[in-house]
C-alpha cells in the first residue's frame, strides 16, 4: 500500500458571496484508514466533501484524492470513489434494483455476488420503484451501490441518516469489511458513538478550520479520564492534586476528572486512603468534540 495519503488538503479556503466556508483548512487522510470528519452545522464540512467530490473548487489551498486533483481529474477518480450522503434522492421511475446497476455502470463495474448479499442483509427489495421507498430505502440503496462497488475510497456523510438500529449495526459492519478489503473511508456522522467505534482517526472542524486531528488515542492524551472511587472510610480532599477538577463528594462516594499527566498519583493517594472500588472512564469522542464546543454549542447539531 502507498504511504501517500488518499485524501491530502492544506489551507482550503473557499468563499460564497460574503460568507467564508472553509478558512485554511487541513485534512489529511491516510491510505487504509477510517477517518472521522467532525463539526457542527456551518462548520464547513459539506463543502469539504463537496471540494472533494469535484463539485465545488477551492478558492486556495491544495487539495489531492488518491493523488489526482479533484477538479481537474474529476471522471477518472470518481470511478474510484463512491459517495453516500445523508438524504439520497433517486430516479423516482426506476426499482431499486435499476438504480443500483445504473450507479454500478457509472462507476466502472459491481460485484454481482456482494450486491445480492448487501441487498440481503439490509433487507431491501430491489423490485420496488424508487418512489414507494421510505428515507431508510433510499439510503440502503446508496450504501448497497457504495459497497457492492470497487471504490478505494468511500465518502460517507451521514450515511446512517433513517435506519433503525438493526441496520445501523449491518452498516457498521460493512465499513469494518470495507477497511478490510483495502478501501479507504471519510466518515461524517452525527452519531459520536459510531465513529468512535469505527474511526482510527478523527478531524474536529470549526467555522471552516481544523481544530484537532489525530487518533483517538492521542486525543484522550489530551482530555481528563473520569473517575469514580467508593471510599471505606470518609473521602479524601483530591483538589489538593494538581490536574484535578470537577470533584464531588456523595456519601462515601468521590467523582472527578483527572488530567493524564495526574492519573498515577491520585490512584495512589485513594490507595493510601482505602478504597472499596474504583471505576475510571477515559474520555469519550463525545468528551473531546465538547472540549471545543460546550453543551451548549449548537445543540444537537454535531455535522454540517
Amino acid at each position: 500500500m502507498s504511504d501517500a495519503p488518499a485524501i491530502d488538503a492544506r489551507g482550503l479556503t473557499k468563499r460564497f458571496g460574503r460568507t467564508r466556508a472553509l478558512d485554511g483548512l487541513d485534512l489529511v487522510v491516510q491510505a487504509g484508514d477510517v477517518h472521522g470528519f467532525l463539526g457542527p452545522n456551518g462548520a464547513g464540512k459539506s463543502t469539504t466533501i463537496r471540494i472533494l467530490l469535484g463539485l465545488v473548487r477551492a478558492d486556495g489551498g491544495h487539495v489531492t484524492l488518491l493523488g489526482g486533483d479533484p477538479w481537474h481529474d474529476a471522471v477518472a477518480l470518481h470511478r474510484q470513489i463512491a459517495y453516500v450522503p445523508g438524504d439520497v434522492t433517486l430516479w423516482p421511475s426506476l426499482t431499486g434494483g435499476e438504480t443500483i446497476d445504473l450507479l454500478a455502470r457509472m462507476r466502472g463495474g459491481i460485484d454481482e455476488r456482494r450486491r445480492a448479499e448487501l441487498v440481503e442483509r439490509f433487507e431491501l427489495d430491489p423490485s420496488k420503484k424508487a418512489r414507494t421507498y421510505s428515507k431508510g430505502n433510499r439510503q440502503k440503496v446508496s450504501l448497497v451501490s457504495a459497497f457492492a462497488s470497487r471504490a478505494r475510497l468511500l465518502l460517507l456523510d451521514e450515511p446512517s441518516t433513517g435506519l433503525d438500529p438493526l441496520m445501523e449495526n449491518v452498516f457498521r459492519q460493512c465499513v469494518v469489511e470495507a477497511r478490510a478489503g483495502g478501501a479507504t473511508v471519510l466518515l461524517s456522522s452525527h452519531v459520536l458513538a459510531e465513529t468512535e467505534a469505527l474511526c482510527q482517526r478523527v478531524t474536529i472542524i470549526r467555522a471552516g478550520t481544523t481544530i484537532e486531528s489525530g487518533t483517538l488515542a492521542d486525543m484522550r492524551h489530551l482530555s481528563r479520564t473520569s473517575i469514580t472511587a467508593e471510599m471505606i472510610g470518609a473521602p479524601i480532599d483530591l483538589s489538593r492534586i494538581a490536574g484535578v477538577t470537577d470533584v464531588r463528594v456523595d456519601g462515601r462516594t468521590l467523582h472527578a476528572n483527572v488530567d493524564d499527566a495526574s492519573l498515577a498519583e491520585v490512584v495512589k493517594a485513594l490507595g493510601d486512603a482505602g478504597v472499596r472500588s474504583l471505576v475510571s472512564r477515559p474520555p469519550t469522542l463525545e468528551d473531546l468534540f465538547l472540549r471545543h464546543y460546550g453543551v451548549g454549542a449548537s445543540a444537537g447539531a454535531v455535522t454540517s
